[in-house]
């Protein structure tokens, strides 16, 4: 089985099946009908152009459901009717604020912590739209586990952990939240996590649910979790598109044109997504062998993090981004490019725009 990292965490994929390379008739029939059914909505709304402009877009990792809005909207002809040619970049290894700032894409996905470990060491970036309007990451441990009723019961256990800066403070307060002391065992396993846990190595970690939560089902890996914001911790935005500031400067109109487009194929998918599943899978042969897993996964996304509470696509709050975003500057998370802490906390309505969507 594959490993993959995305939202910040790495995500179990499944291996390279190359009978997906030559999907059946009746997977072409339901591409077909997939694309018909979405189209149905229609891109009429947006300017259609012959001149088409060049968007590089840096993805996390390699395709999963996550990113399902720009291959919807590329898949349908989203991109050419505002006069685009979306090139898709291959993974680099690279963190997308790295890229961007260097100017190896002009647009990228990253997630709200990695853009303000990025922005407090100077980097220009900012969040053009949200992708995930809640995080999507919970604390999960085997279900058979007795001893773990609330999250201050994992104190003194074993936390399999991915090494990212921010992951030990955030699981230290949610369980001083529930009562505890915060105290427990870290042992960074990155693409191990998940089997550490499930072989019973490691009493916890933080999977992505709307991935390895639903492939831990379909494995019959039982699971309890639980969530952050039910013990106090500030929801956030934990996907994000993100744009080079001075790039954007240059760039609005091409840059509007590319959000709107790509917000569409997003909102089609919240309406439509089996049918949007099944273009992703049709978008990318090969890269996926579980389609239960990507129906269920785009399903799920539709339900509780596309949209927000007005039922739209992309958009973001200040009340939001501030309360995440000054947990990690009280915590002294936020280093400027000399590797000190911030001082002063950031306006942190200049860390994202709205004018895009």
């Amino acid at each position: 089985m594959g490993l993959t990292p995305t939202n910040g965490i790495l995500l179990l994929m499944t291996p390279r099946n190359p009978s997906m390379d030559k999907p059946s008739p009746r997977s072409r029939r339901l591409v077909l009908k997939a694309g018909s059914a979405l189209a149905a909505s229609g891109w009429s709304a947006l300017a259609r152009s012959a001149n088409l402009e060049r968007v590089r877009l840096a993805l996390d990792w390699t395709p999963n459901t996550n990113h399902i809005g720009f291959f919807v909207a590329n898949q349908l002809g989203g991109y050419r009717d505002v006069g685009i040619e979306l090139e898709i970049l291959p993974y680099s290894g690279t963190a997308t604020p790295t890229l961007l700032s260097v100017d190896r894409c002009d647009f990228g996905i990253s997630f709200q912590h990695s853009l303000l470990f990025a922005r407090s060491a100077g980097l220009p970036v900012v969040s053009a739209m949200a992708i995930l309007q809640h995080v999507a990451t919970e604390i999960a441990f085997k279900a058979n586990r007795t001893d773990i009723q609330t999250p201050k019961d994992l104190d003194g256990k074993i936390y399999a952990g991915f090494g990212l800066p921010h992951e030990v403070s955030t699981l230290q307060q949610v369980i001083r939240n529930a009562g505890g002391l915060g105290k427990f065992e870290t042992v960074t396993l990155k693409t191990a996590a998940y089997e550490a846990l499930y072989a019973g190595a490691a009493d916890f970690t933080i999977p992505y649910m709307t991935w390895e939560g639903i492939d831990a089902e379909l494995n019959k890996q039982a699971l309890r979790t639980f969530r952050f914001t039910d013990y106090g911790f500030p929801d956030f935005y934990q996907v994000l598109l993100a744009v080079n500031a001075q790039w954007l400067a240059t760039h609005k109109d091409l840059a509007q044109r590319f959000v709107r487009a790509t917000a569409r194929g997003y909102a089609m998918a919240a309406k439509q997504p089996r049918e949007a599943a099944q273009l992703l899978m049709s978008a990318n042969k090969g890269v996926f062998n579980k389609p239960e897993l990507v129906e269920r996964s785009t399903r799920l996304l539709a339900d509780r993090f596309f949209l927000d509470e007005r039922g739209q696509f992309g958009t973001q709050t200040l009340s939001r981004w501030t309360a995440y975003s000054r947990f990690l500057f009280n915590a002294g998370l936020l280093k400027d490019a000399n590797a000190k802490a911030l001082s002063q906390e950031p306006n942190w309505s200049s860390y994202f725009a709205n004018d895009l969507l």
